[in-house]
């Protein structure tokens, strides 16, 4: 076991892959030479070639469309999008090609890529650097959708992910490479060196896709959250005393129903967070999936805390961002029902 933030934790995952397999190839805006902004791919290109970490154009189209050419011969691209915001012009190659593939080829191709990209808010990066688009992919069927929320799940996630013979969006909060983040942006940061949750394995490991993981049992009310929201929700089950039980979901798509079930029919109450914006957020499917497997268990209305339907603003940055006296109201609300 090593000490490693998420961002060496990811890389770890990428050199251990492209060591075991040599179809695994990583390209994008900046991963090659310079090791990637958030610097998850440092040192991969003197290692492995340029051949195999190499830079692209500033062309989000043509790096997905490119991986998905890829992926129809036989390799297992893992393209990098430098920020989720920037995604948008990738849409129709990720949505109308990599996700129908197999469906469209009678399962002759596939495409076993895997998309990296950091999401969410909290660095002071504005409306176009703050995004947290994840709803958008959880939509398209064909395309599965993982968010990890510590250093151990994003390698285990990641080498899972491009082992998977079908797409995978990889999103990668960018407030936590560093470490934990609990929404005070005026307390000191723990760095993941320093947290007992920064223990990483150097070697080949798996987590699977689609598994829940338990943050934080509890009898009062059931919290759903997934990437920088899991610490957000801890930080507010402490300060308000409330038992709570967060399960950190980890993949939005598949989706583990069972373990949301089995903890929402223990509580009675649920509360789901996250950092996108509300309407048509990740969270409303969430809330249906409740109402309709816990209807006859539930004691309150489900309660969601998310970002405002604004564009995320720079100024007002903790007004959006979700944090713990957000959470906490929400927590109290469903106790009061």
């Amino acid at each position: 076991m090593t000490a490693m933030t998420m961002n060496v934790a990811i890389r770890s995952a990428l050199d251990n892959m492209l060591e075991r397999d040599r179809q695994v190839v990583v390209f994008g805006e900046d991963v090659g030479f310079f090791g990637g902004v958030f610097r998850c791919t440092d040192g991969l290109q003197a290692k492995y070639g340029a051949t195999r970490v190499f830079d692209t154009p500033i062309a989000e189209g043509g790096i997905i469309g490119v991986a998905v050419g890829m992926g129809a011969y036989g390799l297992r691209p893992v393209p990098e999008i430098q920020f989720a915001d920037y995604v948008y012009p990738g849409l129709d190659q990720l949505i109308s090609e990599a996700a129908r593939l197999r469906y469209r080829s009678g399962a002759e191709f596939t495409a076993p890529l895997t998309v990296r990209m950091p999401s969410g808010g909290g660095i002071h990066g504005g409306q176009t650097h703050s995004q947290s688009p994840e709803a958008l992919f959880t939509h398209v069927c064909g395309l599965k959708t993982v968010i990890p929320s510590t250093p151990y799940d994003a390698k285990g996630l990641l080498i899972a992910a491009v082992e998977d013979d079908d797409p995978v969006i990889f999103i990668e909060p960018k407030r936590l490479y560093n470490g934990p983040f609990d929404g005070h942006p005026d307390r000191p940061i723990v760095p993941w060196t320093d947290h007992p949750m920064g223990d990483v394995p150097d070697d080949y490991y798996t987590v699977p896709l689609g598994v829940a993981s338990v943050r934080r049992y509890g009898a009062d009310v059931t919290v759903l959250a997934y990437g920088t929201m899991v610490y957000v929700a801890e930080a507010a089950a402490a300060e308000s005393g409330i038992d709570a039980e967060i399960i950190d979901l980890r993949t939005l798509l598949p989706l583990d129903t069972d373990a949301i079930v089995g903890s929402v029919e223990k509580t009675g109450r649920c509360v789901i967070v996250h950092e996108a914006t509300r309407t048509s957020g990740y969270g409303a499917e969430l809330a249906a999936t409740v109402q309709e497997l816990c209807f006859y268990h539930l004691e309150a209305p489900v309660q969601r805390v998310t970002g405002w339907d604004t564009p995320y603003p720079h100024a007002q940055e903790w007004d959006y961002f979700p944090g713990p006296a957000r959470v906490g109201a929400a927590l109290r609300t469903v106790m009061a029902e």
